[in-house]
């Protein structure tokens, strides 16, 4: 997933040890709806490397019967932008410039975070915390903070900080012009309930 660290190839490389390296049959799941900017439509995909064409071929009998009851034609809007991004090297190239900076930029604001609540002396979330190291021990644009639904309802209620009940927070809304009300908010929100 290009959002652990920004670089295709390093990501990748766990799917190619196990392929290429160890012989596995493997299956891999991608989504491109965060890394293109596709939300509304969707799009991913299912890759699967068999051992050789005849398991492929029953591999792909199944795939078709579990996927025709739910669709019968995939949307191709965004399976197209996709592809058009992919076979044009100067356009893949752009994007994987862009992913990069936003995978630096999340990875940077899970850090401004947490240099923050450690600024503050804020406690960590709950007692299964001894600090805050594990928002930036996580990885993708979402960390789950240990929050709590209390935590949470104050930094919503009072803040108008908002996350999911379980203290999940979008990273890409932490910016060096919030991160101080943030961590502010998430202290106040630990310290009083």
């Amino acid at each position: 997933k290009p959002y652990r660290s920004g670089d295709l190839s390093k990501d990748a490389w766990a799917l190619r040890y196990f392929a290429n390296e160890r012989g596995m049959e493997v299956m891999v799941t991608q989504s491109y709806s965060k890394n293109f900017g596709l939300y509304g439509e969707r799009i991913g995909a299912l890759n699967i490397m068999c051992k050789d064409k005849d398991t492929a071929t029953k591999v792909q009998s199944q795939l078709k019967g579990i996927i025709r009851p739910m669709y019968s034609n995939p949307q191709l809007h965004g399976a197209r932008l996709v592809s058009a991004v992919l076979a044009d090297k100067r356009l893949r190239d752009l994007w994987e410039v862009e992913l990069t900076e936003m995978s630096d930029r999340i990875i940077q604001a899970r850090a401004m975070l947490v240099r923050a609540l450690k600024d503050l002396e804020c406690p960590p979330p709950n007692k299964d915390f001894q600090d805050w190291s594990h928002i930036t021990s996580q990885i993708g644009m979402f960390a789950y903070t240990g929050l709590n639904e209390k935590q949470c309802a104050v930094l919503t209620e009072k803040h108008h900080i908002y996350c999911t009940k379980n203290g999940r927070f979008s990273m890409a809304g932490v910016n060096p012009g919030n991160v101080k009300y943030v961590a502010e908010a998430m202290k106040e929100a630990v310290t009083s309930s």
